[in-house]
């Protein structure tokens, strides 16, 4: 029984002893995350413990934003965290933000991590247009987002429309111009293609190095009033205090840098500043709401501190971070060229593999071509050897229609030189019977004549008996003596001449000879194609702005746009402002 009461006394002094928690969500650019933390934690614990998460050791840069009632705060890391005045629903959500930007982000942005960061958070703020981009510098930069996100480009995989889902232009840009999804894709795709080699954080600080050379770049901005109740509009940044126009957030009025500022002076809701030229006038301003006015007086103090530390050599922490940083660098340089020689190796290696197989694969046709050819060939060699037989056969049985046309010929030939001896006889015989038909008709005539004259001489011997007998009867009687003629006829049979007509037959012969084509295969050179890596980012620059001017749109050129065209750099800018002017 007692061991039962220890038992719960021991369980109920642990659960009073167990610190009570509360969730919280942090949202950073590209991630979101929560925990669980106890109630008496301050700022400072949550913050570790985000940056502890991160791997983030620039942990000066950042903090934990939130919002009250429309307006901006940041977590103080002095201060529990259930005392600001958060939403006290769970989970209490944070954004991890950069609050403060660097002068000079390739000398002082250490870690990728913190170089990634900034990036994302600046990329936001450009196509949101809380910072103004020119429209030419917005297409470089959204060239070396992609190099970041995509690696280098290829053509055979980043192919037209392979950015059509992405955002890397400001909307106020491409409603600028008369240009097409695709015209600004090309535009973009062919800058993107000379970033090849660039690795993601080099990609990255190309962007960021960039983009800390526009004018609105790491300027928090407040709307305050002057003594004179002019409103203004503060510009708060790593390098000063600005006062700009309400309506011109590009080019200050006035400038007062860090190391001319004697002192920052914050009383109730007015604000001094006090410059260390004694000459020069100080400057007074306030804004309507507390809040703000405290957010103005940390944003002051912490660039001021890191313009101070700046200016500072480097402490043991940075100095450590720096050489683990070179040390690192130097490391995936040496590891990137490495990469590089076994990404060239491989790459010749595939080369040789590919020209193999192509050499191999050629081979092969060219062998499957011969073997084709040498089949059509024994094909080929089996007709004609086929037809060589026929050709053969039709040869010996021509060989025999030709003797036996010659023996025809030769009879023929006999028979027809016995026609012609028989037909010079018939002839010569026919010429003998007209000679002898001739002569019969002359004969014949002769004798008709003969005939004749005996007829006369008939009649006259009759006329002389008939008077004889006349006489006989009175003298003797006289014996009359008669003799008849005739006529003889011959007829000549028609002579019929045989004609001789000669037959010759003849076997038609048609041979298709094969015409046998070796064909060839042309090797086709890889043409490598070498574009340069190293142009000057303001011909860059020029030289775009002057290929879409004349698409530009002049109606929809905002306020900034015009600005910016007769605005000079920043740094330029910083400098003209830096005089003595009471406003």
């Amino acid at each position: 029984m007692a061991g039962a009461i220890a038992s719960r006394m021991s369980f109920s002094s642990l659960k009073r002893k167990q610190p009570k928690t509360f969730t919280v969500r942090i949202i950073t650019m590209d991630a979101e995350m929560e925990f669980n933390c106890e109630v008496k934690w301050k700022g400072k614990d949550l913050f570790d413990l985000v940056c502890r998460t991160l791997g983030l050791r620039e942990t000066w840069f950042f903090g934990l934003q939130y919002t009250i009632k429309d307006t901006i705060a940041w977590l103080k890391m002095d201060k529990k965290v259930l005392d600001h005045d958060v939403p006290k629903e769970e989970p209490v959500t944070f954004h991890f933000l950069a609050k403060f930007y660097p002068e000079n982000v390739e000398e002082e942005l250490v870690q990728d991590i913190t170089q990634h960061l900034f990036f994302l958070q600046v990329k936001k703020q450009i196509l949101e247009e809380k910072i103004y981009c020119p429209p030419e510098a917005s297409v470089l930069l959204a060239s070396y987002a992609v190099q970041a996100k995509y690696g280098d480009y290829d053509a055979s995989v980043h192919k037209r429309g392979f950015l059509a889902e992405e955002e890397l232009l400001p909307k106020r840009v491409i409603n600028l111009y008369q240009m097409t999804p695709e015209m600004w894709e090309e535009r973009i795709t062919a800058w993107y293609a000379e970033h090849r080699g660039r690795t993601r954080d080099e990609a990255e600080m190309e962007y960021l190095k960039i983009a800390q050379d526009t004018e609105m770049y790491g300027v928090n901005y407040f709307l305050i009033r002057n003594k004179k109740g002019t409103e203004l509009l503060l510009g708060v940044d790593a390098l000063g205090l600005h006062i700009y126009d309400p309506e011109n957030r590009l080019t200050p009025k006035t400038s007062f840098p860090w190391n001319e500022i004697r002192n920052i002076s914050y009383s109730d809701k007015e604000f001094t500043i006090k410059p260390l030229d004694k000459k020069i006038d100080v400057f007074k301003f306030n804004s309507s709401k507390l809040r703000v006015n405290k957010l103005i007086l940390q944003l002051c103090i912490g660039n001021h501190d890191l313009f101070m530390r700046r200016r500072k050599a480097d402490s043991l922490e940075v100095q450590q971070m720096k050489a683990q940083a070179r040390e690192e660098k130097a490391r995936k340089q040496m590891e990137r060229q490495r990469l590089a020689r076994e990404k060239q190796l491989r790459e010749e290696a595939e080369r040789t593999r590919d020209e193999l197989e192509r050499r191999l694969l050629q081979l092969k046709e060219e062998a499957q071509m011969a073997n084709d050819a040498l089949m059509r060939s024994e094909e080929t060699a089996d007709l004609l050897a086929e037809k060589a037989q026929i050709t053969e056969e039709e040869a010996k049985l021509l060989a025999q229609k030709a003797a036996e046309a010659e023996q025809e010929m030769q009879r023929i030939k006999a028979t027809a030189i016995r026609g012609e001896e028989e037909k010079r006889l018939m002839e010569q015989k026919v010429l003998e019977t007209e000679m002898l038909a001739l002569k019969m008709a002359e004969e014949s005539e002769r004798r008709a004549k003969e005939a004749e004259q005996l007829k006369q001489d008939l009649q006259e011997a009759r006329e002389s008996e008939r008077r004889a007998k006349q006489k006989l009867l009175e003298i003797t009687s006289k014996t009359a003596y008669t003799q008849a003629a005739g006529t003889t006829s011959s007829s000549v049979p028609p002579v019929d001449v045989p004609s001789f007509s000669m037959l010759s037959d003849s076997l038609p012969y048609d041979f298709k000879d094969t015409d046998m084509k070796r064909l060839s295969m042309e090797i086709e050179k890889e043409k490598v194609e070498y574009m340069e890596k190293s142009r000057h980012l303001q011909e860059q620059l020029n030289e775009l702005k002057t290929e879409i001017e004349s698409l530009k749109l002049k109606e929809r050129e905002s306020a900034m746009d015009i600005m910016h065209e007769n605005a000079g750099s920043k740094q330029n800018t910083i400098k003209k402002g830096r005089r003595a002017v009471c406003i």
